[in-house]
């Protein structure tokens, strides 16, 4: 997370504090926070790490100075469906970000961009949008979320090219699923691709990844008149199912940490 906002501080022209400040500040929040940490299952301490410019200038500039702070606040699944599986709109007229953007940037701007077409996307009964690409021929990312397709036994996700926003737990599912023997492809995946595969029975499963979400299996994927029913296949989200289990399983420290990933506070 550090690395990622350090990242998009570069791309902003914004300053960072030093890893030792970012992490040594978010152990001390958990520790006077401690009370309020959820202890049901599903729910968790969320962690919003923050920078902002504050300096008290008007114009177009890089700020001359900035704030870093952190929201914590208790929290249960981010879709009110959980685990269970969420209708997705494919967005065909809107775009979320272009080639040179801050599409892989985790910036207020693209999440005020995005606004629009999910909220369109839920007055049709929809929980979010996948959005494509500037051609509307390649799929890039969920609206909160990266995107994974399971087609002919294999893994297939949108490579980071700089239009999509990269997340830890996306680069976390993508090493489970190397643990557990499956073949992952990190590529530029074409719409009409996903269509034939579905059409001819080889996409079997789709879900998103997030810090929120952790996984959310997706039930129904639709695009004008066309609607992938991935949650009436056999065995619908079996794959999914058992990554949630194996990344919630290290989350509660019920399985062995064998990438050291998580840091004890």
């Amino acid at each position: 997370n550090y690395a990622r906002m350090k990242m998009g501080a570069e791309r902003l022209c914004m300053e960072m504090p030093e890893e030792c400040i970012f992490i040594e500040g978010i152990k001390q929040l958990v520790k006077a926070d401690r009370d309020w940490i959820p202890v049901a299952r599903g729910s968790s301490l969320y962690l919003r790490p923050t920078l902002i410019g504050t300096e008290a200038f008007l114009g177009v500039r890089p700020s001359d100075e900035y704030k870093f702070f952190v929201i914590a606040s208790p929290v249960s699944s981010y879709y009110k469906e959980g685990i269970g599986p969420i209708k997705i709109w494919v967005e065909e007229h809107y775009v979320r970000a272009a080639p040179g953007g801050l599409g892989a940037t985790k910036a207020a701007a693209n999440y005020a961009g995005s606004l629009k077409a999910a909220y369109e996307a839920k007055k049709k009964g929809y929980a979010q949008v996948l959005w494509l690409d500037v051609t509307h021929q390649y799929v890039e990312e969920v609206g909160t979320m990266n995107v994974f397709f399971m087609i002919d036994g294999e893994a297939h996700t949108p490579a980071l090219e700089g239009t999509i926003l990269g997340g830890g737990v996306r680069d976390s599912i993508i090493q489970v699923l190397k643990d557990s023997g499956i073949k992952v492809n990190e590529r530029r995946i074409k719409w009409d691709e996903l269509a034939a595969a579905y059409a001819n029975g080889k996409l079997t499963e789709a879900f998103g990844t997030g810090t929120a979400a952790v996984i959310s299996p997706i039930g129904e994927l639709t695009r004008g008149p066309l609607t992938f029913h991935l949650d009436k296949l056999e065995e619908p989200f079996k794959i999914g199912r058992m990554l949630y289990n194996k990344i919630t399983a290290l989350q509660y420290g019920e399985a062995p940490d064998t990438h050291n990933w998580l840091l004890k506070i």
